[in-house]
């Protein structure tokens, strides 16, 4: 049963971490994200950061789990 939780946790994590958009524009082709590396999360990209964070940890404690039984 862990297992099959872990897979559908990978699927979610993986699904997750692709719908997060990184670069926008033009500068993104080039490497260029603008004059700083870090801007602010607001609404629903804010949303996906924290989810991608918990199925991240949820995953490793099903992994860890795992190890142990």
């Amino acid at each position: 049963m862990l297992i099959i939780g872990q897979i559908v946790i990978s699927i979610i994590l993986i699904a997750l971490i692709l719908v997060q958009d990184r670069t926008s524009g033009l500068s993104g082709v080039f490497g260029g994200a603008g004059a700083t590396p870090y801007q602010t999360r607001r609404g629903l990209e804010k949303s996906i950061y924290w989810a991608t964070i918990v199925a991240a940890v949820v995953f490793a404690a099903l992994a860890i789990l795992n190890l142990v039984l």
